[in-house]
Order: structure tokens, then C-alpha cells, then sequence
């Protein structure tokens, strides 16, 4: 059960400051999307999150906390982290720029967009790369290791191609796999960077259902840059909306999906109202001919 929180982050490329005064958390059990226009710097605070960008001013900590409740459902997963040497003890709180490349490893996981393009290996194979921080060197896998992996696969619904040559496979299909990578891993906290791109209906509704479920059946706190706001309305509890590197609004989408801010924010007419059928915000862009015609 761990929780990632950054507090007053100013980041910079170069001299240009880009993001100023972000504070907010992923915690466990929920999923925490960050929106806003092209060039808004949600993605920017994501890979700051994951200490892939400098943070010029602010903190990021990393807290872990037990919970009773939850202790029957997650005790598989408690018992593999404590295992792998996991270095956040119930109730601590650690700056994440404390702990070593692997400490961080064992806690928090990016699937971010740049990738590499693997060759000549097999999806396995690259599902097995998630384990390295819980790996001693030259060491064989584990029983936990091979856990780890079957379930990712299981997950994310690539078993059925585990012994497939990566180089074979569509950008969709390549999406999943890193994404296995990342669950194999098996941290507290996940970080996704539009994971729902180049993906079809199909697995985008089912990669977003994995969200969820590692949300509500294992304690993840998750934390996703989106694009589209209909796939925040359906699968985050909490949205924080970025505007020209600063929050704009936080909370629910109920509170923060309002057609007063989302016009300001991304520059046209939006509208948005409560689905009868579902219960989920709805938001529809009034494009230019919408307006012509009066609809």
C-alpha cells in the first residue's frame, strides 16, 4: 500500500520553467488521471514523478502505510514485496530522491511513450526485463519471478503470444507487452503515459478495466495521463487538469469536467452532462460546423 506525493514542483527545460506550483498524489486503491491540452505539462509531471525529469524546486515522497482491511486480498502481493526488499516500512515516508535506481524500482514503474524496439528477443523474454530491480546479478529467476511474470501476461492478455518474437508483433500488441513488462515489476504505484495509444476499441476499454481492477483488487495506486476525457470519466476517481503548467482543477470529474472550464481550457465550445444510461460525465467538443448548423 504506497502512495507517491509531490508537493510545489517547479520544472524546467533548460532555463524555461514549464510546470509551477503542481502538488498532488497517487494513492493507493485509486486511479489519478492527469488532463489538459498539448503542451500542458501533465506528461512532463508524470516523468518527474518517475525521476526521469530534474524537479528544480519541490519533493516528491514515497509512503507506505499497512491496511488491515485489505489484508486478505493483497496478502500475495505484501508477501513478494517484503521478499524482494522492499525499503518503505508501514507509516514511513521516504523522499524518492533518497532511495537507489533499484529502492525506486521495487515501488514505482513508468510505462511512458518512447520505447525501445526489441529484436530477436521473445515477448517472455521482455516481460522478464521487469524483474531486474528484484533480481541479484547473475541470478536465475525465481519462483516469485515466474509468478510474477505468468500473472503480468495473464493481465494484460499476451500469453497466448509469450513465446512470440517481439519484432512480429503490432504497435497494439507491442503496447501490452510493455505494459506486462511494467506489472511484472510488481511496485506499489503505476505510472502510465497514454497507454490507451495505438490500440483498438477492444483493448482500450480492456486496458482501462485493468486499471481498475489493480486499483480496487490489489491496492495500486495508479496514476495515468489521458487525452481522451470520456476514458477519464469512465476508470479515474480523482483528475487533476493541467493548463500552461499550472492545476486548473482537481477533484472528481463531476467537479472538474464543468463546460465553463473546459472551454477556457482547451479554447472552443465544450459541453458536458451526466449520462443517463451510465451515470459518467459526457463531454462533446462543439466543433465548427455543430456551431454553424445551431446544434
Amino acid at each position: 500500500m504506497t502512495a507517491l506525493t509531490a508537493s510545489g514542483l517547479l520544472l524546467k527545460y533548460d532555463r524555461t520553467e514549464v510546470v509551477h506550483d503542481v502538488s498532488l498524489s497517487i494513492v493507493p486503491g485509486q486511479v489519478t488521471a492527469l488532463l489538459g491540452p498539448n503542451g500542458s505539462g501533465k506528461s512532463t509531471v508524470l516523468r518527474s514523478l518517475a525521476r526521469l525529469h530534474p524537479i528544480a524546486a519541490g519533493d516528491v515522497v514515497i509512503s507506505a502505510a499497512g491496511n488491515a482491511a485489505g489484508a486478505e486480498t493483497r496478502g500475495a502481493e505484501a508477501g513478494a514485496a517484503a521478499e524482494a526488499g522492499s525499503s518503505a516500512a508501514a507509516g514511513s515516508t521516504t523522499d524518492a530522491a533518497a532511495l537507489t535506481a533499484k529502492e525506486f524500482a521495487r515501488t514505482v514503474t513508468l510505462l511512458s511513450q518512447s520505447r525501445p524496439h526489441p529484436s530477436g528477443v521473445s515477448v517472455r523474454e521482455v516481460v522478464t526485463f521487469g524483474r531486474h530491480p528484484h533480481r541479484k546479478r547473475f541470478a536465475g529467476l525465481t519462483d516469485a519471478d515466474r509468478s510474477a511474470i505468468d500473472r503480468a501476461l495473464t493481465l494484460t492478455g499476451t500469453t497466448d503470444m509469450a513465446d512470440r518474437p517481439v519484432d512480429q508483433l503490432s504497435g497494439g500488441e507491442l503496447q501490452r507487452v510493455w505494459l506486462a513488462t511494467c506489472l511484472s515489476q510488481d511496485t506499489g504505484v503505476l505510472l502510465l503515459d497514454e497507454p490507451t495509444n495505438h490500440l483498438d476499441l477492444r483493448y482500450q476499454a480492456e486496458i482501462l478495466d485493468l486499471m481498475r481492477e489493480l486499483a480496487d483488487d490489489h491496492g495500486i495506486a495508479v496514476g495515468v495521463v489521458l487525452h481522451d476525457l470520456g476514458h477519464a470519466a469512465t476508470v479515474a476517481d480523482h483528475v487533476v487538469l493541467l493548463d500552461r503548467g499550472r492545476i486548473r482543477a482537481a477533484g472528481t470529474c463531476e467537479g472538474v469536467f464543468t463546460a465553463e472550464v473546459l472551454s477556457e481550457v482547451y479554447g472552443l465550445p465544450i459541453s458536458t452532462r451526466i449520462d443517463d444510461d451510465t451515470g459518467l460525465v459526457r463531454v462533446e467538443a462543439l466543433h465548427r460546423r455543430r456551431r454553424r448548423a445551431g446544434v
